[in-house]
């Protein structure tokens, strides 16, 4: 948690305009029935966001002061 807590403070510090999309990266949840989260799925969104970052980065790189 505290990996993702890094990132997405950098994410809203550095790349706002990526930010706003973060409330439609949702943690997924595996099971629906489940009411807790599980460390896989904590893992696997912390991947999403390096994704969107690394992805964000790549393709807006000529776009940034």
């Amino acid at each position: 948690m505290q990996d993702i807590i890094r990132l997405t403070t950098e994410i809203e510090t550095n790349y706002p305009e990526l930010y706003i999309y973060l409330s439609e990266t949702p943690l997924p949840l595996g099971e629906a029935d489940q009411k807790t989260v599980r460390t896989d799925d904590v893992k696997q969104y912390l991947e999403t966001l390096k994704t969107q970052l690394e992805h964000h980065i790549e393709t807006h790189k000529n776009t940034r002061k």
